[in-house]
């Protein structure tokens, strides 16, 4: 065993000490761009693994997830328990809720896929359905900052940097891309004006594990006040996964009568928050890609900006943010 994991299991044994000369098996779970580190703590005895999750203060949002984990649970979201959470040293005990994640179905029929995606969508009509209006200022102190203008603003601006300029080598402040930029500002003054609620911020296929039939959240320290359209869209223009234009609409349908809602209402919002999430995507891939050391990221470019293509020509005044992409991977 490595001194690191010997330190690990140290420290673990403080807070359980019941776990005292248990042997145990740690092994390091390797996914995701995140700066935490996570541990599967296999113990040899009659007793379920547990996972340790190590952070750093590097990332705002990281200190956010034991309050985040608790509010979910105090509405009756699936989550992980916290058995134990030590803040000074950065670490975290979580239930384990297995290896199996939503993504990993992406090859399996759809009649499969279909219910998993169901049972995804109901939990996050749980935590969508607490609007800006049900919480305190209390509340949303505890919340990453909410989307607003300046935050919509900032997401396309890591799009423009990032990929566009990045990427694509393309100069965005050229006389030709004023309309583009017209239409991003338009985008984001129109998600601005609609309501909120809480959003996981991060809602993809990689953040659902599946237990039996169940579907349970994970990495939501992320979460804050936004559209719940933007959640809908981070799951249903993945470019982890593959979807057929008819299987995203039957399951945006689902999500609208589930929560009885408007399915033309929610369709619409829907294609303008997934340009403004692919636009982030993309942004994020070629950023990790080309400055970060995670070229692996690179290959899911082609994926979002299909997405995107396909957005733009399905939602409302978006053509013009072509301009930024068209032809480029």
């Amino acid at each position: 065993m490595l001194p690191e994991h010997e330190a690990l299991l140290i420290f673990t044994r403080k807070q359980f000490p019941e776990l005292s000369g248990t042997p145990c098996d740690v092994e390091v779970i390797l996914k995701g761009a995140s700066d935490r580190h996570f541990y599967r703590l296999n113990w040899q005895v009659d007793r379920k693994p547990m996972i340790l999750m190590v952070y750093t203060l590097a990332r705002r949002d990281n200190p956010k997830f034991v309050p985040a984990t608790l509010r979910l649970k105090k509405i009756g979201a699936n989550v992980p328990e916290v058995y134990a959470f030590d803040e000074q040293s950065l670490c975290v005990w979580l239930e384990d809720l297995g290896r199996i994640d939503l993504q990993s179905f992406n090859g399996h029929s759809w009649e499969r896929r279909l219910p998993l995606y169901q049972a995804t969508l109901r939990e996050a009509a749980k935590f969508h359905g607490v609007g800006e209006n049900a919480l305190t200022p209390l509340d949303i102190d505890e919340l990453e900052p909410g989307f607003d203008e300046a935050l919509y603003e900032w997401e396309q601006g890591y799009f423009l940097e990032h990929y566009v300029r990045g990427h694509l080598g393309r100069e965005f402040s050229n006389a030709e891309f004023n309309a583009a930029h017209e239409t991003l500002r338009q985008l984001r003054r129109r998600l601005v004006r609609l309501q909120r609620c809480l959003v996981h911020r991060d809602f993809q296929s990689q953040n659902v594990l599946i237990r039996g039939e169940e579907a349970w959240l994970v990495d939501y320290q992320g979460l804050r006040l936004g559209l719940a359209e933007y959640d809908l869209a981070s799951l249903l223009y993945d470019p982890y996964v593959n979807l057929t234009r008819t299987e995203r609409s039957c399951l945006l349908r689902y999500y609208a009568d589930h929560r009885g809602l408007d399915f033309n209402d929610v369709r619409e919002v829907f294609y303008l928050c997934a340009a403004q999430r692919l636009m982030q995507a993309l942004g994020a891939y070629a950023n990790l890609s080309r400055n970060l050391g995670k070229p692996h990221y690179e290959q899911h470019i082609p994926a979002a900006v299909s997405n995107l293509a396909e957005v733009c020509a399905e939602g409302q005044g978006l053509d013009e943010l072509r301009m930024f992409f068209a032809g480029g991977l």
